[in-house]
């Protein structure tokens, strides 16, 4: 089983989530699709922009919890160096 940190933004360079999930692409559907009150509901932040996959939860946990203790800017940075035109990944995800 494979574990995924992923990063969701409103929009190119607008508000920002960071995430962990084991099933990527369900995650992801639930919060286009704004099945969970929250966060990403409230702010409109749909667009999946970056993810990594880990082999363990613990990996994915920690890796999670350093890219939200992360300044902004890198967390821009992270995106723009493997997505630096900011497009929608759900559609490579679920094809």
């Amino acid at each position: 089983m494979s574990y995924y940190v992923y990063l969701l933004a409103s929009e190119r360079n607008g508000t920002l989530y960071v995430g962990m999930t084991n099933d990527l692409v369900r995650r992801v559907w639930e919060h286009k699709s704004n099945v969970v009150e929250g966060f990403t509901k409230r702010y409109r932040v749909h667009t999946l922009v970056w993810f990594e996959s880990a082999e363990e939860p613990a990996a994915a946990i920690l890796r999670e919890k350093q890219i939200k203790k992360w300044s902004r800017r890198w967390k821009l940075d992270l995106i723009e160096q493997e997505n630096p035109r900011w497009l929608d990944l759900y559609d490579s995800i679920t094809a």
